[in-house]
């Protein structure tokens, strides 16, 4: 009983203040410039379509003479006409629309874009504070400095390993650049050629020689021509 009479009371409650109508999702700025692109693709397509007709009107009239069936294909061709005029004035105010929420749609993003790009700025300002809690001017100034004396050392110990030493015979750079710039290519000559390669033409050519004589000898002993 108790469970009825709660369940007559709110039936009662309802039928007194009606009930609560479920809330739709709220219609999107983008969604809603699509519709009116679409609905204007619409007009357009009927603009287009009434031209024809009205193009297929003023044709007929021409060739027929004036009289009833030329004013009744008139008449149809202003109907046609008035039409067409009435679809630009809707594609206008459809497009003025449009217009307005793509404005609209621009400000809102922009407002978005505007509120990520503050909380990047406050997060990169709150890691540049602590970081720069971690260190001071002064020290980076003293270790910048500590840092160029080691680099003005390091030069000093890479310039004097790198120095030449005297040459000995107190010989000069210049003369020997000189002497080398008039040093010309010398042909090879008997000279500079071992002696003892020199020796074995003579010493060869004597030996066949005598060879040659003693077989001239033997050869007039035996009586050999």
């Amino acid at each position: 009983q108790g469970i009825n009479a709660e369940y007559g009371e709110s039936k009662a409650m309802r039928r007194i203040f009606g009930t609560k109508k479920p809330q739709l999702p709220p219609v999107s700025l983008e969604e809603s410039t699509k519709r009116l692109d679409n609905r204007a693709e619409q007009l357009d397509s009927k603009i287009k379509k009434l031209d024809a007709e009205i193009l297929g009107y003023r044709d007929q009239m021409a060739k027929l003479r004036p009289g009833s069936a030329q004013n009744m294909l008139k008449q149809k061709a202003l109907r046609a006409l008035k039409q067409k005029k009435m679809y630009e004035g809707q594609r206008e105010q459809l497009m003025n629309q449009a217009f307005n929420l793509e404005q609209t749609t621009f400000t809102t993003q922009s407002l978005q874009d505007t509120a990520l790009q503050v909380q990047a700025l406050r997060y990169a300002n709150q890691t540049l504070r602590s970081q720069f809690k971690e260190f001071e001017i002064d020290d980076v100034e003293s270790l910048q400095d500590e840092i160029q004396d080691l680099m003005d050392q390091s030069n000093e110990i890479n310039e004097l390993m790198s120095r030449s030493y005297e040459t000995p015979y107190n010989l000069d750079d210049a003369d020997l650049e000189d002497e080398l710039m008039s040093m010309e290519a010398e042909e090879v000559t008997d000279s500079s050629v071992p002696s003892y390669l020199l020796d074995l033409p003579s010493a060869s050519s004597s030996k066949i020689e005598s060879r040659v004589g003693q077989g001239e000898s033997q050869s007039q002993q035996y009586g050999v021509l």
